[in-house]
């Protein structure tokens, strides 16, 4: 018998499975040692969608290569965050394709209650550098922390500047936590983490760089955090993949407008235009539309409103936190699907009882 993390490594090495039948796996057996152990718990549910899943089981190779991976995560600090555990950051964990396990070095700072990711060209300009330093300057005591992909040009920005001014910021890498790339943010990769922040990647230890690995990582610095923001972009590119996938999360996201003479600009000036992203010129900007320097509002609520079990249930939740994601809404709430969950927040809204406040927070009307 192999321990839990063992399994958890073979179960993010394995092929054959895509990410909703291991979800689906993890949820009916309860922890990786039982998918591999107790094929009974998810076996005839999982098998009778799909009768081409193949049976997990641990191969000489798989152990090897499991045993290598353990090696190396603890020599280097490496720890794994997996999709069971209560540090795995609520914000992803809703979306379908998030990854069952990654791997990181640094604090586990993945459920900040303020995240902000911001990226750009790598090719950036002296323009896109210094609306990068504006942003977070004006964040600076704002308890936002940050999130990038530690690419050259606006990403490398994004990271230097957080640190230089007291934000927590965080790095999702399209390789394994053992290369660092480029190789020229090695420096700035080790200041993260002794600044409090991580480096994290869902690939294994030793994967090297390969162009195909950088959108895919696109999906989780979307994934986890409150908004994007796109600081500055061609048409094509990483950044509107990652703005494109943010906004199929519902997640706010923000775009920096630039000449209309610089090409370096058209990417931000089509998603302001395709509504995809709101215009952004400042970190007061962005605080004031996701409603992070607010009052408290004033506004009386009716005493008395009929509310359904189910609403009742809602409302609860909402109180006891104040305000709360829809995300952590449905996490809290798994009998709830999300269109279920949605029509309660509508009804409630109508009823006066809730509002939606910028970042997708619920709070209730006379909070």
């Amino acid at each position: 018998m192999y321990s839990e993390e063992f399994y958890r490594i073979a179960l993010s090495s394995i092929e054959g499975y895509g990410i909703a039948t291991m979800k689906k796996m993890l949820q009916l057996s309860g922890s990786a040692t039982n998918i591999f152990t107790k094929k009974d718990l998810w076996m005839s549910h999982v098998r009778k969608r799909a009768k081409s899943v193949p049976f997990p089981r641990i191969s000489d190779e798989l152990r090897r290569s499991v045993d290598e991976e353990l090696r190396l995560m603890e020599k280097n600090g490496v720890r794994q965050c997996f999709y069971l555990d209560k540090e795995y950051p609520y914000r992803l964990k809703n979306c379908s394709d998030g990854p069952v396990a990654f791997y990181y070095k640094g604090e586990d700072g993945f459920n900040a209650s303020r995240l902000v990711a911001i990226v750009g060209t790598r090719e950036a300009t002296e323009y896109g550098r210094s609306a990068v330093r504006k942003l977070l300057s004006e964040l600076k005591d704002s308890g936002v922390a940050t999130v990038s992909g530690l690419a050259y040009g606006i990403d490398t920005e994004a990271h230097a500047r957080s640190i230089e001014y007291g934000l927590t910021t965080h790095a999702v890498m399209g390789c394994g936590l053992g290369t660092i790339y480029p190789n020229q943010n090695r420096r700035l990769a080790e200041q993260i983490v002794e600044h409090g922040g991580t480096l994290l990647s869902e690939y294994s230890y030793a994967t090297p760089p390969d162009r195909l690995n950088f959108p895919r990582r696109n999906r989780i610095v979307a994934g986890m955090v409150d908004a994007v923001v796109v600081v500055e972009t061609a048409l094509r590119g990483g950044s509107i993949i990652t703005a494109h996938i943010a906004q199929s999360y519902n997640r706010d996201v923000f775009a920096f407008p630039g000449s209309v003479f610089d090409p370096h600009f058209e990417g931000c000036h089509a998603l302001i235009r395709q509504n995809v992203a709101a215009l952004l010129t400042s970190g007061k900007d962005l605080l004031e539309m996701m409603n992070w320097d607010s009052r408290p509002r004033t506004v009386q609520t009716s005493l008395f409103v009929d509310l359904t079990e189910e609403e009742q249930q809602v409302v609860d939740l909402i109180r006891s936190n104040g305000e709360i994601l829809i995300d952590q809404l449905s996490v809290s709430l798994p009998a709830f699907t999300p269109s279920k969950l949605a029509a309660l927040l509508l009804c409630l809204e109508l009823k006066g009882v809730i509002v939606c406040k910028p970042g997708k927070k619920y709070a209730m009307q006379n909070g």
